[in-house]
């Protein structure tokens, strides 16, 4: 999940050729008809130049035009009303918020950043830290090497579909994407743990991730082919598989370990020296895993009023489906053998109350959402009301969040924190997001999110299963719908 990338159902929509395309009729044709396409027409060449000539009579379009094309759409038709509205103004908010605020870059790290935004505050308060920040690169390194790796285990789990069919190749669509989800990162954190960012800062192409990807992409979809291959030959070729897979992950460790430097080792020991917001210098020699291991040690969960890190889960809002169902994507991961990829599916009434029962406890909270839709990155704010497409183009966009689900017109396409929420009359206004696009974006790099856009436009809130009712965790046990 990020703002380049999203998730895409297995199932994509295709266009049907029919072989002997019927001949279609000129523009100075009437429109033919037949049983199976009652309407059927081109477009008129007359048709559009009378469109043109209405829709310039109307001075208000005359204004439209000039105001539109030499201008970004969006400056224009941004509703004042709306920005004044949307104030960094809270009166639920947590004490601790995090800092400084992080800068993912050309990358689509979003979830790793906002997992570790998230993280960073028990950290913070457990060492008495003023400003810090988690490794994001170091989790990014074995994101990228355990994505190769669980390519490669699928392609070998799916040697009896058609190469050219579109499970095979959904699979090598975007085998080792930046994006992922809260429980692809849980598995990162349980298998290699945790680090400060100044042990393993990002390099060159942590920030400018684009060329590394493609480079391991045309690899992995080159030793797909090569698995498929021998898959179908002698036997004798078929007992090399696992030697010639390892050889290919050998040779996509290389790729990353050159351009993103060799990262820690999650059992050797690191030592971390740091100043304490009272500037007193301490000095820690630990390991990854230990590290992360200390969110669920007994002082961490107090420090964070409560909340073990290591317990979170997602919720989700799917219309599409069923609440209080557990909800999962087929073939949607990246360490083999740890926890899939679930949700539980509620309404927004639910999730909402969740998330303001945490920022009360003091806790961030972890949210997927849509963020190129009603937005605007430069005051940072997030609003059905902001942008007057109406006003502007004469048209209405009046699609449920069920429809734009159903018609791919919106997704999960971007991971940041909640740390305050706006509250009237016991229902919440608007709300306080830590984006991770720098501090030039929004007020200093933080957002705000009015109430009526959570509701459109998030999907997905990582809840602490203190703050659900009992039937929402009992999801958890249930089989998941893919």
């Amino acid at each position: 999940m990020e703002s380049k990338e999203h998730l895409t159902s297995l199932e994509k929509d295709y266009v049907y050729i029919k072989e002997k395309p019927e001949k279609m009729s000129r523009p100075s044709e009437s429109p033919s008809t037949s049983p199976s396409q009652p309407y059927r027409s081109t477009i008129g060449i007359s048709t559009t130049e009378q469109w043109e000539k209405e829709l310039l009579a109307d001075p208000k379009n005359r204004l439209a035009l000039s105001a539109l094309s030499s201008n970004d759409a969006k400056a224009v038709l941004t509703q004042r009303s709306a920005t004044i509205a949307n104030s960094q103004n809270f009166n639920v908010k947590i004490s601790l918020e995090g800092a400084p605020i992080t800068n993912q870059r050309s990358s689509g790290r979003c979830w790793l950043f906002a997992a570790t935004n998230v993280f960073r505050v028990a950290i913070m308060k457990r060492y008495n830290l003023k400003e810090f920040e988690l490794s994001q690169a170091y989790l990014f390194y074995y994101d990228k090497l355990e994505k190769a790796n669980y390519c490669l285990e699928q392609i070998l789990d799916t040697m009896d579909e058609d190469s050219d069919g579109r499970l095979v190749q959904q699979l090598l669509a975007s085998p080792v994407g930046d994006g992922g989800q809260w429980d692809m990162v849980a598995n990162l954190v349980e298998k290699y743990g945790l680090v400060p960012q100044s042990l393993y800062p990002d390099s060159h192409n942590a920030s400018n991730s684009s060329m590394m990807s493609s480079l391991i992409t045309s690899k992995l979809r080159e030793d797909a082919l090569e698995l498929r291959r021998l898959a179908k030959s002698p036997s004798e070729a078929k007992d090399s598989l696992g030697a010639v897979k390892d050889k290919m992950m050998r040779d996509i460790h290389g790729i990353l370990t050159l351009m993103l430097g060799p990262p820690p080792k999650p059992n050797k020991e690191f030592t971390w020296e740091y100043y304490d917001k009272d500037d007193k210098f301490h000095s820690l020699t630990t390991t990854p895993l230990k590290y992360a291991g200390e969110l669920s040690s007994k002082e961490s969960i107090e420090a964070n009023s409560g909340t073990n890190i290591h317990e979170l889960f997602s919720l989700v809002n799917d219309p599409r489906n069923d609440y209080k169902k557990l909800l999962s994507v087929s073939r949607l991961g990246n360490v083999i053998d740890l926890r899939p990829v679930r949700y539980v599916n509620v309404d927004m009434t639910t999730m909402k109350k969740a998330c303001v029962s945490m920022l009360q406890a003091n806790i961030p909270i972890f949210f997927g959402c849509d963020v190129g839709k009603y937005s605007n990155r430069t005051p940072g704010i997030m609003d059905t009301d902001l942008i007057d497409y109406e006003l502007g183009f004469n048209i209405r966009l009046g699609m449920t969040k069920e429809q734009r689900l159903m018609a791919n017109e919106s997704a999960m396409t971007h991971a940041m924190v909640l740390t305050a929420v706006h509250v009237v009359d016991e229902k919440p206004v608007r709300w306080r997001v830590q984006n991770s696009w720098g501090d030039s974006s929004g007020t200093k790099g933080w957002f705000v999110m009015s109430d009526r856009w959570m509701d459109e436009f998030t999907y997905q809130a990582v809840v602490d299963p203190r703050f659900v009712d009992e039937d929402i965790r009992d999801a958890l046990k249930q089989e998941p719908k893919m």
